[in-house]
């Protein structure tokens, strides 16, 4: 059975941005980057990076309590009454999981290799379920006792809007009637050098679409929701699931395809399925990493797409780091939280900002890009009704969003 639109609930997470849907969005609508701070791996080496504070954080009573589940942890709490909710609704077995993430509990694993060639054996207690993908579907599942499907997505950058248009697939074919959706990921020292040795990370915090962009900054995130058939009583306003798109242009492992074809062929999946033109996307959240390559690659694309429409945009990367695996379902967050504090709007639109120098790469398709110096005027005065969210991984898989607010719930 189909339905025609998969209801969004209120989003949990937690970044370097903010902890809260409330302190994430204070930060992206005012452009604050005071999350992205030096961090030092074990060997010594430093770069800017998103972290999460470990004040913040607190044990997870999880099989495996490490760094990335007390991360989940703090996300899936804030929604611990709505995945309570569809339970009682649709009874334990309707309601499935589908979470992204790619690397889990690195700092575990690093230290059993460690063991394993220094005395030959791995320390007691260590499994390697806790590097595994899959740990962060299976830790929502048994914390809520779900007996629906449980899948893990780790298709890089893209993991967790990949799990998200599971999410709906299952609640499409009939498998599931509510899905806990989303994904967790760490800046671990691996991911850290990982990327150093791509040459991809910045020596300052991230400049999307600058002139001057250097690179990366990562960063620690969990962003999590339930997609489910019907609305969800009591929320503020009805956001939907409208589309999504997908491509794989399996271009190269880590570098994107430079015309943007692939990209812009998610994209206008979307918009077609979505059965709507360009124009009607009010606001479009950038994939936005700040690499030379990957930001040449999305400003082509959206010029293929969205033509002489100089569609509202931005990367929040800009604030939250890079939060690889997390990154489709925390930007998903932003565009809730856009699409809520525009929805009865009569004045100017408030945005998701850019936090950058401002110096557009005037070599690449110039971009609507909206940050601090933007005039709040700019736009007309309109309630905001569809977000766009772009994630494009390594591999060339790209995937597209397509979010929606309705004036009465449905």
């Amino acid at each position: 059975m189909a339905y025609k639109n998969i209801f969004m609930s209120r989003p949990g997470l937690i970044c370097a941005a903010g902890s809260s849907f409330s302190r994430l969005w204070d930060s992206v609508s005012t452009a604050r980057q005071d999350g992205i701070v030096p961090v030092q791996t074990a060997g010594g080496k430093s770069f800017w990076a998103a972290h999460i504070p470990d004040e913040w954080l607190e044990p997870s009573a999880a099989r495996y309590d490490m760094r990335i589940t007390r991360i989940e942890k703090k996300a899936i709490d804030q929604i611990e009454d709505i995945i309570e909710g569809a339970k009682k609704r649709y009874g334990k077995e309707r309601v499935a999981v589908c979470a992204g993430s790619c690397d889990n509990g690195s700092e575990f694993s690093v230290a059993a290799h460690r063991s394993y060639f220094s005395a030959g054996s791995f320390p007691g207690g260590y499994e390697l379920e806790m590097q595994g993908a899959g740990y962060v579907a299976a830790y929502i599942q048994e914390r809520f006792d779900l007996g629906g499907p449980a899948l893990a997505f780790s298709t890089a950058c893209s993991s967790s809007a990949s799990a998200v248009v599971k999410a709906a697939e299952l609640i499409r074919a009939g498998i599931a009637d509510a899905v806990v959706t989303g994904g967790a990921d760490i800046a671990s020292d691996t991911v850290l050098l990982g990327f150093d040795a791509l040459e991809a990370v910045s020596p300052e915090p991230a400049n999307p679409f600058s002139k001057n962009r250097k690179g990366i900054s990562l960063g620690d995130g969990a962003a999590f929701f339930v997609l489910a058939k019907e609305p969800f009583p009591g929320e503020d306003c009805t956001i939907s699931l409208a589309a999504y798109g997908e491509s794989a242009d399996a271009y190269h492992v880590t570098s994107p395809e430079p015309t943007g074809d692939g990209a812009a062929a998610a994209m206008q999946k979307a918009l077609d399925a979505a059965g709507i033109p360009p124009e009607r996307i009010g606001y479009l959240n950038l994939h936005g990493t700040g690499t030379k390559l990957n930001d040449s690659m999305e400003a082509a694309a959206v010029r293929k797409v969205f033509g002489d429409y100089t569609v509202p945009c931005s990367s929040t990367k800009s604030e939250t780091g890079h939060t690889l695996g997390a990154a489709g379902a925390l930007e998903a967050a932003i565009c809730y939280a856009a699409l809520v504090h525009n929805y009865d709007s009569a004045g100017p639109l408030s945005y998701p900002l850019q936090a950058w120098d401002g110096m557009q790469d005037e070599e690449l398709p110039q971009l609507n890009i909206r940050d601090r110096s933007s005039s709040p005027a700019q736009d007309g005065a309109h309630p905001l009704r569809y977000c766009m969210s772009n994630s494009f991984a390594f591999g060339g898989a790209n995937v597209s969003l397509i979010f929606s607010s309705e004036k009465e719930t449905q």
